[in-house]
C-alpha cells in the first residue's frame, strides 16, 4: 500500500530548497529563509537534512524488490545511483565548463553528498542486521563527535569554521581549491568528514520507512510511532546541545538527531493529512516535484548559472546580469525589501514547477 505523503514529502522539500537558493539579493532575505550564521538550526537549516531523510524513507520501500539484502543486482543500482549523482554534483559546479580550472573546482557539494550518504547508508542497511546496523549509527555519531573534540587544532575551538577537524581534512585531502570559500576561508559544509555523520540522517529515515511499513493496515499507529520518535530524538538533540553545539555546516551528530526527530514529526503530520484525512486535493503542486525531484534541483541550479553568467555592461559602464536585471527591474519596483526578494524566488519556482508539470502530466519520470 502507497503512501502519497512520502511523494508529497520530497516534493515539499524540493520546493523549499529552490526558494532558499534563489532569492532576488542575499541582501533581503527573511530571517527563516537564511541558514544559521554558524551553531543553530533556522527553518532553512532543515531543509537538506530533510531530503536526505526522505531518500532513506523511499529506500526502505524501493529495495522490497531485492529482499532488502545485498546482491548483484541491488549493488549494481547503488553503484551506479552513487555514480550518477556525484558527477552530476562536479558537472554542475563545472557548469558552464568554458574557462574553468580543474584546478579549482569544488568537488564536494550538495548532490555529492546525496551520492555518498544514499551509497553507503544503502549498504549498511542492507548488509548489517537490526541491531548491529543501530550500533554502527551510535558508534558514528559519538566517533564523530570523538574526532570533532580531539581531532581539530589543539588549543581551539574544536567546534569553529577555521580549527575544526572537518576542515583541516578537507584541507589536507582535497585541498584549497577545491573547497567552498562562501565564508570568507576555504571551508566546505558538504566535506569529506562531515559526510559520516548524515550516513545516519539517511539511516533515520530508513527505520522511518520500515515503521510505515509496519503499521501501513493501521496508518494512525505509524503517526504515533513517528511522532513518538520524532520527539524523542530532537529532545536527544537539544539536550546534547549544551555539550556539541547543532551546527548544519558541520552536520553535528546533534544536528542530525534534531532534524532527524522533526523530519520524523513532519512526515507524521504529512501521513495524518494526506493518507488518513485525505486531503490529497490540496497537495498536486508538491507531487509534481516529488515525481522528479533531482530533476527539478538540476535543472535549477542549471537555470540560475545561466542567468548569474548572462552579463553585459550597461551604460553607466557597471556589469549586470540576466539574475540582477530581473530581480531590479521586476521584483525590485513591486517591494525593494525582503518580500520583494521572496517573490523573484517563488517566481522561480514557479517556472522550475511548470517544466516539471509537463514531465508530470506526460507521465515521463527521470530516473536516477
Amino acid at each position: 500500500m502507497r503512501y502519497l505523503s512520502i511523494d508529497f514529502y520530497r516534493g515539499l522539500t524540493i520546493a523549499l530548497m529552490l526558494i532558499v537558493n534563489t532569492p532576488g539579493t542575499w541582501e533581503f532575505v527573511y530571517a527563516p529563509l537564511r541558514h544559521a550564521d554558524w551553531h543553530g538550526c533556522t527553518p532553512t537549516d532543515l531543509v537538506f537534512p530533510s531530503f536526505m531523510f526522505i531518500i532513506g524513507v523511499s529506500m526502505w520501500f524501493s529495495f522490497e524488490k531485492y529482499g532488502r539484502a545485498l546482491n548483484a543486482a541491488i549493488l549494481r543500482k547503488i553503484a551506479r545511483r552513487t555514480a550518477v549523482l556525484f558527477a552530476l554534483g562536479l558537472l554542475l559546479a563545472a557548469f558552464p565548463f568554458f574557462g574553468k580550472s580543474l584546478e579549482n573546482l569544488r568537488i564536494m557539494g550538495v548532490l555529492q553528498r546525496l551520492a555518498l550518504g544514499y551509497g553507503l547508508a544503502a549498504v549498511l542497511a542492507l548488509t548489517l542486521p537490526a541491531r548491529w546496523l543501530i550500533g554502527v549509527a551510535l558508534a558514528i555519531l559519538f566517533g564523530y563527535w570523538g574526532i570533532l573534540y580531539w581531532m581539530g587544532i589543539p588549543g581551539a575551538d574544536p567546534y569553529s569554521l577555521e580549527f575544526s577537524a572537518v576542515r583541516m581534512m578537507d584541507l589536507a585531502i582535497l585541498g584549497p581549491g577545491h573547497l567552498w570559500k562562501g565564508k570568507g576561508i576555504a571551508f566546505d559544509p558538504e566535506g569529506l568528514l562531515s559526510t559520516l555523520p548524515a550516513i545516519v540522517t539517511v539511516l533515520l529515515g530508513w527505520w522511518s520507512g520500515q515503521m510505515m511499513q509496519k503499521r501501513q493496515e493501521q496508518k494512525m499507529l505509524a503517526v504515533r510511532d513517528l511522532l513518538m520518535w520524532g520527539v524523542v530524538l530532537a529532545a536527544a538533540g537539544l539536550v546534547w546541545d549544551l555539550a556539541f553545539p547543532i551546527n548544519k555546516s558541520l552536520w553535528t551528530s546533534t544536528f542530525v538527531l534534531y532534524t532527524g526527530g522533526i523530519s520524523m514529526i513532519l512526515l507524521a503530520v504529512s501521513v495524518w493529512a494526506l493518507d488518513i484525512a485525505n486531503g490529497q486535493r490540496y497537495i498536486r503542486f508538491f507531487l509534481v516535484f516529488g515525481a522528479n525531484p533531482l530533476f527539478a534541483y538540476v535543472l535549477a541550479g542549471l537555470l540560475t548559472k545561466i542567468m548569474l553568467i548572462s552579463k553585459w555592461t550597461t551604460a553607466g559602464g557597471e556589469t549586470e546580469s540576466a539574475y540582477g536585471w530581473i530581480y531590479s527591474h521586476v521584483f525590485k519596483p513591486i517591494e525593494g525589501g525582503a518580500f520583494g526578494s521572496l517573490l523573484f524566488a517563488l517566481s522561480f519556482l514557479l517556472v522550475c514547477w511548470l517544466v516539471c508539470l509537463y514531465l508530470y502530466r506526460r507521465k515521463i519520470y527521470v530516473k536516477i
